[in-house]
C-alpha cells in the first residue's frame, strides 16, 4: 500500500468529514447543505442521515437499495434516478452480488411507470483523494439512472457523466 503525506492528502481533503468530496459539489443550494454536513462528520446517504438532508420522497425500498429522484439533478436531463445503498460502502467489490440484481429491477420498474425510452445507468465507486476523486461528493455506494433530455442538447452536445476530476479541481469556493 503506497503511503500519502498528510500534505499531499490536505490538498485534497477540503471538507473535514472523510465521507464526502465538497470539490464535487456543483449547484449553491446543495453547497449549504453540504457545508452542515461537513459539520455534522457524518455520512450524508446512510439510513440514520438520509432523510435528514434528501427531501424528495423515498420511491421504493428493497433490502439492498433507497430509491428516489435526484435532489439536485443535472443539467439537460429528464429523469435522474438515485439509488442508495442502504449498508455503509464506498466500492463495488464489498457490493452483495444479490444486490446489483436488485438494482437493476428497481431502475426497470421505474423505467416502465416512467415511460423512459433510453438513457444510461452509472455508478462510481471508491475514494482517491490524492488524485482529485472519481467525480462523486458523497463516498457511499450509490448508483444513477439517467435520462437525458435530447431536445435541450445543442447540434453537437453529447450528455455526458463525470467519471475522474483532475487532481486540482475545484468547484466554486465553498
Amino acid at each position: 500500500m503506497r503511503k500519502i503525506s498528510i500534505i499531499t492528502l490536505s490538498r485534497y481533503m477540503t471538507a473535514k468529514n472523510k465521507f464526502i468530496l465538497k470539490e464535487s459539489v456543483r449547484l449553491d443550494d446543495q453547497r449549504k447543505i453540504y457545508n452542515k454536513i461537513d459539520e455534522e462528520g457524518h455520512c450524508p446517504f446512510c439510513r440514520e442521515n438520509f432523510l435528514k438532508y434528501h427531501k424528495l420522497p423515498i420511491i421504493k425500498e428493497g433490502k439492498f437499495w433507497i430509491l428516489t429522484d435526484n435532489q439536485w439533478p443535472y443539467e439537460k436531463i429528464k429523469n435522474q434516478l438515485l439509488a442508495v445503498y442502504k449498508t455503509h460502502i464506498e466500492h463495488i467489490n464489498e457490493m452483495d452480488p444479490l444486490a446489483a440484481k436488485e438494482l437493476i429491477e428497481m431502475f426497470q420498474e421505474e423505467s416502465k411507470k416512467r415511460n423512459i425510452p433510453g438513457g444510461g445507468i452509472a455508478i462510481r465507486f471508491g475514494s482517491n483523494r490524492e488524485h482529485g476523486g472519481y467525480g462523486n461528493s458523497v463516498l457511499h455506494l450509490h448508483a444513477h439512472l439517467i435520462e437525458p433530455d435530447l431536445d435541450k442538447l445543442g447540434p453537437n452536445e453529447a450528455w455526458r457523466f463525470k467519471f475522474g476530476q483532475p487532481k486540482n479541481y475545484k468547484s466554486k469556493p465553498v
